[in-house]
């Protein structure tokens, strides 16, 4: 089935997705006229090929993300350094939800693509059942790890005949959206799947 994504600030960017791949990008109104079947999706916002993560390891292996029924016992926030260890050593099971519930933070900040070397089965499984792309990490880290890092790597111009996996952000343009931040992610699909979706 075509799926029609257009971003109010970016209408020039549309993506025609056929299933998990890409059949065109372009103007919405040419690719709206050329395929009048195809359902549409109208985004606040700009649409852009989403952002490579490159702290896989960091925010999946070496960050606890607590289940929503132990904040009162530790709070809502990814929890990092010589805490999360602890928790992992004292309970090595848990690491394989933790890493599910960090992927999930991840697609909610646009992210479509991790980087670093995953070594835990449960993060790598949790990567790939997300659907998330591995790339290799830049030569300088963007500042500590972060789900939302400064500066944002955005992945490569999307083009027809490429995968569907992209995310839209409810900023007026890329200026806005390096001012602040993955936090105003409004939708990530992957595969021509919507992964996630803030409303």
């Amino acid at each position: 089935m075509l799926t029609l994504h257009v971003a109010e600030h970016s209408p020039e960017a549309a993506v025609l997705a056929d299933g998990a791949t890409i059949a065109a990008v372009g103007p919405y109104e040419d690719l709206a006229a050329a395929h009048p079947s195809a359902r549409v999706r109208r985004w606040p916002g700009i649409l852009t090929p989403g952002l490579l993560n490159p702290y896989g390891p960091e925010l999946l292996e070496a960050t606890y993300h607590p289940d929503p029924r132990e904040a009162a016992e530790l709070g809502t926030e990814p929890i990092g350094g010589e805490r999360a260890l602890a928790i992992f050593r004292a309970d090595p099971s848990r690491l394989g939800a933790s890493a599910r519930r960090g992927v999930q933070r991840l697609l909610a900040h646009g992210t479509v693509a991790v980087a670093g070397e995953l070594r835990a089965r449960p993060a790598l499984d949790a990567v790939r059942r997300a659907g998330l792309a591995v790339g290799a990490r830049p030569p300088r880290l963007p500042g500590p790890p972060s789900l939302s890092p400064t500066p944002l790597i955005l992945l490569p111009p999307l083009a027809a005949g490429g995968p569907a996996r992209f995310a839209v952000f409810d900023v007026a343009d890329r200026g806005e959206l390096v001012g602040r931040g993955a936090g105003t992610c409004v939708a990530t699909v992957i595969a021509g799947r919507l992964v996630y979706r803030s409303r």
